[in-house]
């Protein structure tokens, strides 16, 4: 399967779920979470950031998403950490190991 980077226009595509985190943390801005301020990697990571620290309706509030999209994003968290090795990725980005 490939994992295609979602973020705006970049479709980066790649062999692991892995690999399209990091990109996604490398070579994406940082966004703020209209929920809470925190600044975090755009992509999963954002996503993963705003389903496990804030309730469903704190983001729609926040966002202004519909029920499709709250649905459409954890999705797409479950496919990833469905597949990911997500402690490999904190690995990877913190330096401690390299890809393959």
């Amino acid at each position: 399967m490939a994992w295609e980077c979602g973020i705006e226009d970049c479709g980066a595509v790649y062999d692991t779920p892995e690999d399209a985190i990091v990109h996604q943390t490398n070579e994406h801005e940082r966004r703020e979470c209209k929920v809470c301020g925190t600044v975090v990697p755009d992509g999963y990571l954002a996503i993963r950031h705003a389903f496990s620290e804030h309730t469903r309706a704190e983001y729609v509030r926040a966002y202004g998403a519909s029920a499709q999209e709250v649905r459409d994003r954890e999705e797409v968290r479950d496919a990833i950490e469905a597949e990911a090795d997500l402690n490999a990725v904190v690995e990877r980005l913190n330096g401690d190991a390299h890809p393959s």
